[in-house]
C-alpha cells in the first residue's frame, strides 16, 4: 500500500517533468541539425544568406502566447465569479477571481513586447 501512495504521486509529478524534457531535446536536436545543414553548405562554399545565420526569432509566437494568457486569464476569472459554491469558512469561491489576474497581466506583457518589437522590425 506505501508503495502505491508513493507511485501514484510521483507518476503525477513526473509526467510534466518528462514531457519537458522530451520538448527540451527535441529542440536541441534540431538546433544541432540545423547547425549540421548550416556547416555542409558552407564548407560547400555555398554563400549563407544572412537570415539563415541569425537564430529564428518567433515574433509571432510572442502574440499567440499574449492571446492564449490573456484569454485564459479572462476565462478564470469568469469561471470563479461564476462559481456558486462557498467555502468552508463560508467565504464564496467568487472572491478568487484575482487569481486569473497573473495569466492575463502576463498576457498583456507579451502583447507589449509583441507591439514594441513589430514596432522596431518597421523602423529598421
Amino acid at each position: 500500500m506505501d508503495f502505491v501512495m508513493f507511485f501514484i504521486p510521483a507518476v503525477v509529478m513526473l509526467t510534466p517533468v518528462a514531457i519537458l524534457m522530451i520538448f527540451l531535446r527535441y529542440r536541441t536536436e534540431l538546433t544541432k541539425e540545423r547547425y549540421r545543414t548550416l556547416l555542409q553548405l558552407a564548407e560547400k562554399g555555398v554563400e549563407l544568406p544572412h537570415h539563415l545565420l541569425a537564430e529564428p526569432h518567433a515574433s509571432e509566437s510572442d502574440r499567440r502566447r499574449a492571446l492564449v494568457l490573456v484569454s485564459g486569464g479572462l476565462g478564470l476569472m469568469a469561471m470563479f465569479l461564476a462559481l456558486p459554491f462557498e467555502l468552508h469558512s463560508g467565504q464564496r469561491i467568487a472572491s478568487l477571481w484575482g487569481l486569473g489576474l497573473l495569466p492575463l497581466m502576463t498576457g498583456l506583457g507579451y502583447f507589449a513586447s509583441w507591439w514594441l518589437n513589430r514596432r522596431d522590425d518597421m523602423r529598421g
